[in-house]
């Protein structure tokens, strides 16, 4: 019976495994539901809107290919921010038939209407061909996608681009080249199937078990016969000729001598010792198979892909616009803005600079460079980190030109103040620029900001509700520079804690003791000619950047007499001795948290960073 029991288990035990081996092989479906289309229209462009991509559930697969070493490049933004972007630029626009079943490309033109949904409609694969390349597509130079810091994300690849993402439905794809030669022509988008086979796990795994239990009961079913053929009791007559032949028969040896604690294995157990570990390790390499080989017992698990992190919300499903940048973003832009300073800086070159920076921190540079050229041991510009950055604020819309405020702190050095830039992106093609970089004052604080997911609204410089207009602040902290708490504005500035105010008066003073009697010394402020920036804070109030400029003039008022500049007004004039006297310019990038009116609070100073900015003789 045993042995029958047995060669039942084997044969259970093959069918369930080759069952459980045929669901992931002969028997597997598709893992991936995948659609391709060539693009011959010649467009230096092509864009495949969110909702193509969300036009099959999972994240997206996007496979772009121009062949040979061509680079093919590939990014992804906000809807609005690509059209933009491509501004009168034609381009091919992908969709998907009425069935789902295949791509399709429209080349669109600036002309052309969009749907509610922001979509051109795509017609049917035979229904409009796409339109041959012509040579005056490629023959004039287009605008360069690649390093554009309107994107969310880009890759940039010899031959073929192949990504994975989960982007939504207002994220649209741009697929290019250096936008001057035609977009790759191979295109193929894929999204997951669920091809989950659970019961291969336990059905591979109980055929092991049967078989298992299939070789104990044979092998328990050969010991069994084995013990059944043991000696037997004689029959009559022939006790005697037994007991003489058992007499003739010699003595029988003694057992070889196991050793102690040893016992002789039978045929049964040493079976159960090779093949027990072995099933065990075939069980054991299961259990560690894919979870598509088991059924899934509670909430499942996410699969992890490459997704596009820290993307904006759906911004069609919003009745406020969106941040301008998002986390990921302002770090991406951050490290390149520090680059570019740091390879400016050391070349000394202004035109460099001015690919990132303008306004005020653009001056502090190219004077910066003017003097170091003259003085080698001169101290450098602001120094502008890479990382981390601590503080994103950005501003909320979808117009240009745009705004964004961010906190850097020295990785290389954490006692070191943060450095706070405050940047600005005037149109669609155009990176952003520094155009504030202060330092934050020891103690201070960038409170009451909204998240970087939701963004800030502008404030507009002549806005009544603050404690004073944006425009108004340069002004009137230059008249207190001046005048001291004898300013008429004095009241309306928090003066505990304001360093700058307290620096620049003791410079004044210090200058003006170190002068002979031949010379005198006279200093002005004035509001600068740098934009007034402002963002909003939660409280109804502002945190405010703008520009002051300070001058110095020192005159002789002997005749005869001369004047020596001193230090770096010295170095940038290049004057050693002047009849005449000299003078000089400071800028001052100022940062402010400007309360709401009525609220009981006074402006505060946060930040800022002075730089001697010009310095001549008298004409």
């Amino acid at each position: 019976m045993r042995f029958v029991l047995a060669i039942a288990a084997f044969v259970v035990a093959a069918v369930m495994i080759v069952t459980g081996i045929a669901q992931r092989t002969v028997f597997l479906s598709p893992g991936t539901f995948s659609l391709s289309t060539t693009v011959d229209s010649g467009d230096r462009f092509i864009v495949i809107p969110g909702s193509v991509l969300q036009s099959q559930p999972g994240a997206q697969s996007i496979v772009a290919g121009a062949g040979g070493d061509t680079q093919v490049f590939m990014s992804y933004g906000r809807s609005d921010d690509i059209t933009a972007w491509l501004g009168d630029e034609p381009y091919s626009r992908v969709g998907v038939n009425s069935a789902g079943t295949a791509l399709t490309t429209t080349t669109v033109t600036a002309e052309a209407d969009a749907t509610d949904d922001g979509a051109t409609p795509s017609p049917e694969p035979s229904a409009t061909p796409a339109p041959e390349a012509t040579d005056d597509t490629t023959s004039e130079k287009g605008p360069d996608p690649r390093g554009s810091d309107l994107w969310l994300g880009e890759y940039d690849e010899a031959g073929a681009v192949i990504a994975t993402m989960n982007l939504p439905k207002d994220i649209d794809v741009l697929i290019a080249t250096d936008g001057t030669a035609a977009a790759p022509d191979s295109l193929r988008l894929s999204w997951p199937l669920d091809n989950a086979t659970p019961w291969a796990g336990p059905l591979i795994a109980g055929g092991i078990l049967v078989l298992l239990a299939g070789i104990v009961l044979y092998l328990s079913g050969i010991q069994r016969m084995r013990r059944s053929r043991g000696p037997r009791r004689k029959g009559p007559g022939q006790g005697q000729k037994g007991i003489t032949k058992m007499s003739r028969q010699p003595k029988p040896r003694r057992p070889r001598e196991l050793g102690a604690g040893k016992t002789k294995r039978s045929p049964l157990r040493r079976s159960l010792v090779v093949g027990v570990p072995l099933v065990l390790i075939g069980t054991l390499g299961l259990s560690g198979c894919s979870q598509d080989y088991w059924p899934t017992i509670g909430a499942p698990s996410p699969t992890p892909t490459v997704t596009a992190t820290d993307l904006p919300a759906d911004s069609q499903d919003q009745d406020f616009a969106a941040p301008v940048v998002t986390v990921p973003q302002v770090e991406r832009i951050v490290s390149r803005i520090s680059t570019a300073a740091s390879e400016a800086d050391a070349a000394l070159d202004g035109t460099a600079a001015a690919v990132r920076f303008s306004g005020p921190a653009l001056e502090e540079r190219t004077a910066n460079y003017a003097l170091r050229s003259k003085v080698a041991d001169a101290a450098g510009a602001t120094p502008i980190p890479a990382s981390p950055v601590t503080l994103t604020l950005p501003q909320a819309t979808d117009a240009w030109p745009r705004t964004v405020m961010t906190a850097i702190q020295d990785k290389a050095d954490e006692t070191v103040s943060p450095t706070v830039l405050v940047m600005t992106q005037q149109d669609p093609r155009s990176n952003y620029q520094v155009v504030y970089a202060e330092k934050l004052l020891e103690g201070a604080r960038l409170e009451n900001v909204a998240p970087a997911t939701i963004g800030a609204a502008s404030v507009p410089p002549d806005s009544k509700l603050l404690v004073m207009p944006p425009e108004e602040i340069a002004a009137a902290y230059a008249d207190i520079i001046t005048n001291g708490d004898a300013s008429t504005f004095a009241a309306l500035f928090n003066a505990d804690g304001d360093v700058f105010r307290t620096q620049v008066a003791a410079d004044r003073a210090t200058k003006a003791a170190s002068l002979p009697t031949t010379a005198s010394i006279a200093f002005s402020a004035a509001a600068g000619t740098g934009p007034n920036v402002a963002l909003a804070t939660n409280d109804s109030g502002a945190i405010v950047a703008v520009n002051v400029q300070e001058g110095e003039v020192v005159s002789v008022v002997t005749a005869g007499a001369t004047v020596k500049p001193q230090g770096a007004v010295a170095a940038l004039s290049g004057i050693t001795e002047s009849a005449k006297g000299t003078q000089a310019t400071y800028g001052d990038q100022l940062l402010f948290y400007v309360p709401a009116v009525n609220s009981g609070e006074k402006i505060t100073l946060l930040g800022f960073t002075q730089s001697l900015i010009a310095a001549s003789e008298l004409p």
